[in-house]
């Protein structure tokens, strides 16, 4: 493995960035109603990175000192050429990534598990919001069997999983111990997620919030729960029972910007220096005018310079027209 370098990646607050995200589509064949508008319009072909753009951004980037990339969506599985992407960042080790991984919905994972892994695929994080069937079916309008058939297809290969919940008070907000007793069954990692800002413009609400504190009394009605040292990872960790841990990311009630270590980049090539910035900066069209790798560099640096503090500075909904499905979980 190739010696980990300090990431020339930093914003003015003196944070340094290690970890990318990519969105390969915003299409998904799932209908959640925390991500997805109600009427999606998707984004012609032509307006989407291709795959050797996309091997040609995260090349500059990893040579700055990016040494985590994650693919995202929409759902990341709808993508064609997703092995051919996954084998193009898998050929950036040497040059100092460290981990490829992927967020979906796994509905569609059982038929390609095995072949992702094989590409250079290191692990998943896969949506779970519920392990009961008529729940499931309401929060994101598909059906539970086909996720659970891409969970163990995920395992069989050998293919490392977290699971991510997102409740909302009303929907699953009691369902929280349900959860983790699958999950913990199953020897899965599991995260909540707070409710955050980032539907239609208009929708959230921050009365459908399980906060941290709630998802924690909700855990100490059943289990012994300690906290576990923070780290850079979003989630907050807790031990249950001295043995299970599980993961909670409190984006808005208590909001973890100072440690953040994360960019995105969006299937149209504009680059978020955070998940509620209310504009990226364009980098398809210079990749399509044909600009060095260098000026490239130069944009990229001096936007993640320019990152302000964050959803702790700025708390509420953020006025865009890019919903969540589109910028990338």
């Amino acid at each position: 493995m190739v010696e980990a370098k300090l990431s020339n990646l930093i914003d003015q607050h003196g944070r340094r960035k290690r970890k990318l995200r990519i969105s390969l589509t915003d299409r998904c064949n799932f209908r959640c109603r925390y991500c997805m508008p109600e009427h999606p319009q998707w984004l012609p072909k032509a307006q989407v990175l291709t795959i050797e753009e996309i091997a040609q951004l995260a090349r500059v980037m990893v040579l700055d000192g990016i040494t985590h990339i994650r693919l995202t969506g929409g759902e990341p599985l709808l993508r064609r050429g997703l092995l051919e992407c996954v084998a193009a960042l898998d050929a950036l080790r040497p040059l100092g990534l460290q981990r490829i991984s992927m967020t979906s919905n796994a509905s569609l994972l059982a038929p390609q598990a095995q072949a992702l892994k094989a590409a250079g695929l290191d692990d998943l994080n896969i949506s779970l919001d519920s392990v009961e069937p008529a729940t499931f079916r309401h929060m994101t309008g598909r059906e539970l069997a086909p996720v659970i058939d891409g969970i163990e297809a995920a395992q069989a290969a050998g293919l490392p999983i977290k699971l991510n919940a997102v409740l909302l008070r009303e929907d699953n907000g009691e369902q929280i111990v349900p959860l983790v007793e699958w999950s913990r069954a199953r020897g899965l990692p599991l995260r909540f997620i707070e409710y955050m800002p980032l539907d239609a413009p208009g929708r959230w609400q921050r009365e459908q919030v399980v906060s941290e504190a709630e998802i924690l009394d909700a855990l100490r009605e059943r289990f012994a729960v300690e906290a576990l040292p923070r780290s850079h990872d979003p989630a907050t960790r807790y031990r249950l029972d001295g043995g299970y841990e599980i993961g909670v990311i409190s984006t808005v009630s208590n909001p973890f910007c100072a440690s953040c270590d994360r960019l995105r980049i969006t299937a149209t090539g504009e680059l978020y220096t955070c998940l509620f910035a209310e504009r990226g900066l364009p980098l398809r069209e210079r990749l399509r005018a044909g600009v060095t790798d260098e000026d490239l560099l130069d944009a990229i640096r001096d936007a993640v310079w320019h990152k302000d503090r964050g959803y702790a500075a700025r708390q509420g909904p953020v006025e865009r027209p890019l919903t969540m499905h589109a910028i990338g979980g």
